[in-house]
C-alpha cells in the first residue's frame, strides 16, 4: 500500500484552501478568519479528499460543518470586535491579546475540570490528571495535546489555543504513575487529549507499558480517547510506526488488561472509507475493544436517521455504540447545541430504527459538574410534564442510578438550565463542591 502523506491545514489557512477560494465568497471567508482567530480549527488532507462531499454547497455537508468555521460560532458582539480588529489590519499580537480575553468568556473549562477534577498528591496539585470519578483517572500526556483535526464542537478546545494557563498537560508519566500507584481504588486509566494517537508509539508506550506491571494490577482497563480512526485511519495502516502501535495494543491484551479505544465518530461518513474499514480490521485483530461516542450537534447529526445508520454501521464494523452526548456548555455551544427535548427525540427515534445490538449507546447524556446525567424520557408526574433523569456516573457514587425529575423545558440545552420539577425534591447533586482528595486510597 502506498503511504499517504498527512497534510495539515491550520485554521488560519482554511479560508484560503483551493476548494474554499473557488466556492465561497470573500465575506464568508473573512468570517472564517475571524472565528478561527478565537476558536481552534484544523483540517487535513484525508478530511478534505475523502470525507467532504464537494459536489454539495459547503455548508450543506455535515463534515464541512464539523471542521470549518462559521460566523455564528461566536456571539455577535464577539464577532464584531474581532472582525473590526482583523479588518483594520491589527497586529498579530493585538489580535491574540483580544482573542485571549474573549476566550475566557466562552467557559473554557466546564464541569469543574480545573477547579474540582484535578487531584492532589503529596500536598501538591498533579497537573495533567483529572480524577472526577472514583474508579477512573484521566491522563493528559503533553505530547498528545493536539489532534489530526479539530471538531468545531470540541469541549476541549481550550487545550489548543496556546494559553498555558488553560491547558492540561503531563510533562511525562512519572507523576501520573506515582498517583496511580497509591490510588488502588482506580480501575480505569483513560489516556486522553487532544488525541494520544497523535504521539509516536514510543512516546505512548512510556505511559502504557508501566501500567502493565504487577504493582498496577488494580488498573484493569486502559482506555485511549482518540479521533484518529475518523480523521486519520492511516495511523493504523501506513504510518511509520503503525505496526508497532498494534503490537503495543496486543501487549496490553496479553498482560490481561482490557484495552478500549474510545473512538469518536460524529457522522456515518467517517465510517464509509476503505481506509477506516481496513484500520478497524487491524485494530480488532489485536484484541482491543472499540467503543464510540459523540455529541448530538446541530447541522451535523441532529437527525434520528443519521444516528441509526451510524450505530448500525458501527455494529457491522465491530464497534460498540457507547454514549450519545449533549453538546457541552462551552465554546461554540450556542451554534451546535440543540434543546434537550429535541436531543431526546433524536435519540429515541434512532433506537426505534435499529436492532438490539445497536441499542447500546446511552443518552442523551450530559457531563455536568456533579456527574453524567442521562435523560431517560419525558413523562407526566402529579400533573406536571417532566424529564425523567438519573446519574450514570457521579462524584458521589451513591447517586448513580438514583432517579430524579426535572421540569420539562422546550428550550433548555444543558443541565444548569433545568429546574427541579417539584419544590420539595431538589436535584441529588451530592458533594458537588468537593474536589479530589489527597492521596489516601480514596479520591
Amino acid at each position: 500500500m502506498d503511504r499517504p502523506v498527512l497534510r495539515s491545514i491550520p485554521g488560519e489557512h482554511l479560508a484560503d484552501t483551493g476548494q474554499i477560494r473557488t466556492r465561497v465568497d470573500e465575506e464568508t471567508r473573512h468570517a472564517m478568519r475571524v472565528v478561527s482567530a478565537v476558536l481552534p480549527f484544523k483540517a487535513n488532507s484525508y478530511i478534505m479528499d475523502e470525507l467532504i462531499d464537494w459536489s454539495r454547497p459547503p455548508y450543506d455537508d455535515p463534515m464541512f460543518r464539523l471542521v470549518f468555521p462559521h460566523r455564528d460560532m461566536l456571539p455577535p458582539h464577539m464577532f464584531r470586535t474581532m472582525s473590526h480588529l482583523i479588518a483594520k489590519g491589527a497586529s498579530r499580537g493585538e489580535v491574540r491579546r483580544e482573542a485571549n480575553r474573549q476566550r475566557l468568556l466562552l467557559k473554557p473549562h466546564p464541569g469543574g475540570q480545573l477547579e474540582q477534577n484535578v487531584p492532589r498528591h503529596g500536598g501538591s496539585v498533579v497537573e495533567g490528571l483529572q480524577h472526577k470519578y472514583r474508579e477512573t483517572v484521566l491522563l493528559f500526556p503533553g505530547a498528545g495535546q493536539t489532534c489530526h483535526a479539530y471538531c468545531g464542537y470540541c469541549f476541549r478546545w481550550a487545550q489548543f489555543v496556546g494559553m498555558p494557563e488553560l491547558k492540561q498537560s503531563l510533562p511525562g508519566p512519572a507523576n501520573a504513575l506515582a498517583y496511580l500507584r497509591e490510588h488502588t481504588e482506580v480501575t480505569d486509566a483513560l489516556i486522553t487529549g487532544g488525541d494520544p494517537l497523535i504521539m509516536s508509539t514510543a512516546r505512548l508506550r512510556e505511559y502504557i507499558e508501566p501500567l502493565l506491571a504487577p504493582e498496577f494490577e488494580h488498573i484493569r482497563s486502559l482506555r485511549i480517547g482518540t479521533k484518529a480512526l475518523g480523521y486519520w485511519p492511516y495511523r493504523f495502516l501506513t504510518d511509520p510506526d503503525a505496526d508497532d502501535l498494534l503490537r503495543l495494543f496486543e501487549q496490553c491484551v496479553r498482560a490481561g488488561r482490557t484495552l478500549a479505544l474510545m473512538t469518536h465518530f460524529s457522522h456515518g461518513a467517517e465510517l464509509g472509507t476503505a481506509a477506516v474499514q481496513r484500520a478497524l480490521v487491524r485494530v480488532r485483530a489485536t484484541g482491543a475493544v472499540l467503543r464510540a461516542q459523540a455529541p448530538m450537534v446541530r447541522y451535523v447529526n441532529d437527525d434520528s436517521a443519521v444516528w441509526a445508520h451510524m450505530w448500525q454501521r458501527m455494529v457491522e464494523l465491530g464497534i460498540h455504540p457507547y454514549y450519545a452526548f449533549v453538546e457541552r456548555d462551552t465554546g461554540a455551544r450556542n451554534y451546535f447545541a440543540i434543546p434537550l427535548t429535541r436531543a431526546l427525540a433524536v435519540y429515541q427515534g434512532a433506537l426505534r430504527q435499529v436492532s438490539g445490538l445497536a441499542r447500546t449507546s446511552r443518552g442523551p447524556l450530559m457531563s455536568a459538574t456533579p456527574g453524567k446525567v442521562v435523560i431517560h424520557g419525558e413523562s407526566h408526574v402529579a400533573g406536571r410534564k417532566v424529564f425523567v433523569c438519573s446519574f450514570l456516573q457521579a462524584r458521589q457514587p451513591d447517586l448513580v442510578g438514583q432517579p430524579f425529575f426535572a421540569a420539562w423545558s422546550p428550550t433548555a440545552t444543558w443541565f444548569d438550565e433545568l429546574e427541579p420539577a417539584f419544590a420539595d425534591c431538589p436535584f441529588p447533586t451530592g458533594s458537588e463542591t468537593a474536589g479530589p482528595q489527597e492521596t489516601s486510597g480514596r479520591a
